[in-house]
Formats: C-alpha cells, sequence, structure tokens
C-alpha cells in the first residue's frame, strides 16, 4: 500500500485550490473562472494524533512530532474542475474522473454560502442553493459506477450463465480499476438482498440501487462547507445527509502563511491564534486578524484539519502505528526514536505492517513484539491505534 490518497472533488470557484494550497502549503493557480486546475495538483497534506512518545513519557527529536502531536503524511489530489454531465465527457470530466478513481477518500469542497452558481461562476451571497452541489456531484460519480457496470452487464450475465464467473466476481472485475474490492461488492449485494437474485431479473432502478451504495462503501465522501464565515444561514448544513464540516480555507491559508512570517503562533486544527510577545502587528495585518477572530467567532476552527482527521480516522477508519527495529531502544537502525508511522485499515494485522513495510519483510515473517507489552505475537493478531510493533522476519528489506 503506497501512502494513502485523498481526492479533493468541487466545481470550479469554491475555494477548492485555495483548501489544497491551506492543507499542503502548495501554492496552485487559483481564478475566477471554470478550470484554473486544469492538470491534478498533487502534495503532501498532514493528519494529526497522539505521538506514542507520551505513552512512554519520553522526548525525542523527530520533525513530525510537535510536542506530542504526530503529523502523518498522507497524498492530497486536486484534480480539475468538475461540471455536471461530467460522465459523459463535458467540460473535463472524463480526466477529473480518472484522476479521482484511486482515492480511498473524496472531501468534496462546496461553497455552502451559494456566492457561486453550478457552473462555478459567481453571484451573490445566498443566491445559488449548496445543496444542488451536494447532489449533482454525487450524482455524477453515481452515473459514472452505473454506466461501468451497465457497458459489461450483458457479459456479466453470460459469464454467470456459463459458470464462468460468480456476481461477486464479475461486478469487481469491471470496477477493479477504481481500488474497488471483492468483499466490497459482496458486502453491497449483501446488504441489498441481490446476492440470491438472478442479474437477468435485475431492473435499472436495482443497478442505480447498488453503485450508489458501492460508491457510498468505497468512495465515502466529506462535504467540506466552505466560506461558512460568508454564510448567512448554517443550519443549511443540517440538510446535508454526508458528513459535513464547516470550513474556511482562505483564513487557514491566511493563519499558515501568518505562522510562518512569525506574525502569530498558530498551527493547524487550533481554536485560535496568539501573537509573539513584542510583536509590533501594522494596521492592515491587525484589520485581517481581527477577520479571522471573528471567523472562529462563528465556526471555532477553520476546519481544514478537522476535515483531514475526519477523512482518515472516522471515514476510513483508519489506525496509526509505530513499526520500530529496536525494541528495547524504540527506535530503527540508525538509532532514530519512532522513526515513522504507518496508517492502516482497522483489524488490521501484523503481518498487514510487515507488508506494508516491504515485501521481503512479509515473506520472511516470524513474529512480532507489542513494544508496549514487551508480548510476542503472532503474524493474524489484530493491531491497535498507537501501537508500536516491532516485525521479526528472516528476510530483510532488499
Amino acid at each position: 500500500m503506497s501512502i494513502l490518497q485523498i481526492g479533493l472533488l468541487g466545481k470550479a470557484n469554491v475555494g477548492k485550490s485555495t483548501f489544497f494550497s491551506a492543507a499542503t502549503q502548495t501554492p496552485v493557480a487559483s481564478g475566477n473562472f471554470p478550470f484554473t486546475t486544469i492538470e491534478p495538483n498533487v502534495g503532501v497534506a498532514y493528519v494529526k494524533a497522539d505521538c506514542a512518545c507520551k505513552h512512554f513519557g519520553i522526548k525525542h527529536e523527530n520533525d513530525y512530532c510537535v510536542s506530542g502531536t504526530r503529523l502523518i503524511p498522507v497524498k492530497l489530489i486536486d484534480v480539475a474542475g468538475l461540471v455536471p454531465g461530467a460522465h459523459e465527457g463535458k467540460g473535463l470530466g472524463n480526466q477529473f474522473l480518472d484522476d479521482a478513481r484511486q482515492a480511498e477518500v473524496l472531501i468534496h469542497v462546496v461553497d455552502i454560502a451559494g456566492t457561486t452558481d453550478i457552473q462555478g461562476q459567481p453571484v451573490p451571497v445566498g443566491t445559488h442553493d449548496p445543496l444542488e452541489d451536494v447532489e449533482f456531484v454525487q450524482d455524477e460519480f453515481d452515473q459514472w459506477f452505473a454506466d461501468i457496470l451497465k457497458r459489461e452487464w450483458d457479459k456479466i450475465t453470460r459469464e454467470i450463465d456459463q459458470k464462468r464467473a460468480k456476481l461477486t466476481d464479475g461486478i469487481a472485475k469491471r470496477f477493479t480499476g477504481l481500488g474497488i474490492k471483492d468483499f466490497q461488492v459482496q458486502e453491497v449485494l449483501q446488504k441489498l438482498g441481490l446476492m440470491a437474485r438472478n442479474p437477468k431479473e435485475w431492473k435499472d432502478s436495482d443497478i442505480q440501487t447498488f453503485v450508489k451504495e458501492l460508491r457510498k462503501n468505497t468512495k465515502p465522501m466529506i462535504i467540506a462547507a466552505n466560506k461558512a464565515d460568508l454564510c448567512t444561514d448554517l443550519s443549511i448544513i443540517d440538510k446535508i445527509s454526508d458528513c459535513v464540516i464547516p470550513c474556511s480555507a482562505e483564513t487557514e491559508l491566511l493563519l499558515r502563511k501568518a505562522s510562518k512570517s512569525g506574525i502569530v503562533n498558530y498551527s493547524s486544527g487550533d481554536t485560535g491564534f496568539t501573537i509573539p510577545d513584542g510583536k509590533e502587528i501594522p494596521p492592515a495585518q491587525q484589520k485581517a486578524l481581527d477577520l479571522v477572530k471573528s471567523v472562529f467567532s462563528k465556526i471555532q476552527s477553520t476546519g481544514i484539519q478537522k476535515i483531514l482527521n475526519t477523512a482518515v480516522f472516522d471515514s476510513l477508519k483508519f489506525i496509526v502505528v509505530y513499526p520500530v527495529e529496536d525494541e528495547t531502544k524504540l527506535t530503527n537502525k540508525d538509532g532514530v526514536v519512532l522513526p515513522d508511522t504507518k496508517l492502516l485499515p482497522l483489524d488490521s494485522t501484523a503481518k498487514d505492517l510487515a507488508s506494508l513495510i516491504h515485501a521481503d519483510i512479509a515473506k520472511g515473517f516470524l513474529h512480532a513484539i507489542d513494544c508496549k507489552t514487551k508480548q510476542r505475537i503472532s503474524g493474524d493478531q489484530k493491531l491497535k491505534n498507537g501501537d508500536v510493533i516491532k516485525i521479526v522476519s528472516t528476510l530483510s528489506r532488499g
């Protein structure tokens, strides 16, 4: 498994590129017109968790541990602008869907203040219904999934009739390019009571219901309700069925720049900022900081860090594990304490961790050691969030 990938979706001009820049500190083009983002921007963002150093009561030098908070890298992909009809190839739809297909979780940036119409053109505050944007992006993905399945449906039914494939395998084969696994297809079929149904008897409504549920299960979506500070009535978020978090990407970007310049003390996810002792703030900068305070008074935080953490730890239910090579000193071979972190799906085993580290390590796997309990554990032992693990193998990484 490579670094976890998060897809950043949204129509033009909703602050998607600003969200990307704020989350990754990577400058990208932005503008008030569709398709400012033509090629996907790829950057590294960080989710946050308690570092294992807290459990052991130790201090260590690591750029990814800040006062006991561990920064864990994830890949963030800000893909090309999306318009209605993308699944039919309109706009940059085919490229968009191709760029987004390998994402394990999706963040859909929505202009919750309603300042952009469905095509991404600027309109007065509150004159566009953001619920329309939520629905159209969900619908584009659902139709994309449906098109994939419908194209092959006759072939799937023939394979099943001829006993050359089972229903689960036949469907899963068509979605391998989206990173969808057999067991995920089977779970949806069972949930909807379609496992025992002859596929020849499926109606179009059955296919639509199936792909919608498959999309929800395999491409979970977080709604980033951007421009929340401009929204006149935030109760609109209660009408959104998906997980939704109010945010202000512009405020996060401003604070990150101010922090980097030493103007304020701020870390992403904080519910406020402080000004360093003795720091003189020019009037123009003070005015901007006063606006930031008004944002915090409305939505408590910028929301960016909460969205990233929610995507990884709540939607995907991933856990953080710390692999080490010396179980007594908690170091790698170079003596670095708690050198690395790995994100793994819930219920992952010690053998899964070995595979993630290196194929050779997994091939020669003997056992693992839980460094917190000093106990030897087997390959099928399920790992817990925050575990520190040493893998014992007959083979070292090649």
